[in-house]
């Protein structure tokens, strides 16, 4: 999957273009519906298909206050985007140079000068240019100059539509089966496996602990049924997983998510990058009184943890 992060990294001789459109944070189901029908188009007309996102945010340039945290990483949206039909993808640097410009300076710099796009796809929702004036109907009439198509997906889901928004209400709420229910996967943050105090394997569940980002959308401190994934072998492991800060030890205030691989003490797992999914919710985070209290709970955590997965 090819990424280029300006106008200036695309190949001029690039050739015609189904274009797809949007922040595609998630990649959830109505991004995926979205890229499926650019990919019919382009094999119907012999195009290449291209998604457009942005890079930050906009929110985080123009009102950094309330940008969302983020549910996948630059590349991993490439990966994802490239999974469901997508070609390349253009990461558009956003400023506010960029946010100043009008719909029409947007379609002829990207979409036609850049791009040479001939079909173009977006969801019935899509705003752009500055001050989000320009729409799918504004699309429509610049293509007609221009000589592209362009449409509108309707939104997907209910009783509330499927949108990166949601993923994100979800996952605050705890909710992980719905966050799944609207990417059309388990939810999951990376990051590579750092050495921690090793009071897991003391108490007899070792894990592998992956600091969070306040940046990176993480669900509530929580216990959950999941799994491990190693980046580099691509082995995957049912596991339970605890988000929080270990509330039963005094003076522990980073956040983590560890991972206790099932029934493996074996693994060595330090500097691997990892992948680790949230299946289902088992409880909220508690503090115990007394590590026998905390040992029992968390055999009670594995087992149904164990349970769980097996049954899915």
């Amino acid at each position: 999957m090819q990424i280029w992060r300006s106008l200036d990294d695309v190949p001029a001789d690039l050739g015609p273009t189904a274009v797809v459109i949007g922040n595609f944070d998630g990649v959830h189901l109505g991004h995926r519906h979205v890229v499926a029908r650019a990919r019919e188009i382009a094999d119907q007309r012999g195009l290449t298909v291209v998604a457009v996102t942005f890079d930050p945010h906009p929110m985080a340039v123009l009102r950094p206050e309330h940008a969302p945290t983020t549910l996948t990483s630059l590349e991993v949206r490439a990966q994802l985007l490239g999974e469901v039909g997508a070609d390349a993808m253009l990461a558009v640097p956003f400023d506010r140079d960029v946010a100043a410009w009008t719909p029409e300076q947007f379609v002829e710099r990207v979409l036609v000068d850049t791009l040479h796009a001939g079909a173009v796809v977006v969801g019935a929702n899509f705003r752009f240019g500055n001050r989000a004036a320009g729409d799918v109907g504004t699309l429509r009439e610049t293509g007609e100059r221009f000589g592209f198509t362009a449409e509108g997906i309707p939104l997907d889901g209910g009783p509330q539509v499927w949108s990166s928004t949601y993923v994100r209400m979800s996952l605050a709420a705890g909710d992980v089966a719905g966050a799944a229910e609207a990417l059309g996967r388990p939810y999951a943050v990376r990051g590579v496996v750092v050495q921690g105090d090793r009071r897991g394997r003391e108490l007899g569940y070792p894990t592998a602990n992956v600091p969070t980002s306040e940046m990176v959308a993480a669900p509530p401190d929580g216990v959950y049924a999941g799994r491990l994934r190693r980046l580099d072998t691509g082995e995957t492991y049912p596991a339970a997983i605890s988000v929080g800060t270990n509330p039963t030890f005094a003076g522990e205030r980073e956040r983590r998510v560890e991972s206790y691989v099932l029934d493996r003490d074996d693994l060595e797992l330090y500097g691997v990058e990892v992948e680790v999914s949230f299946v289902e919710r088992l409880r909220g985070m508690v503090a115990f009184e007394g590590v026998e209290k905390l040992i029992e709970q968390m055999k009670d955590d594995v087992d149904q943890a164990r349970t769980l997965l097996e049954a899915r």
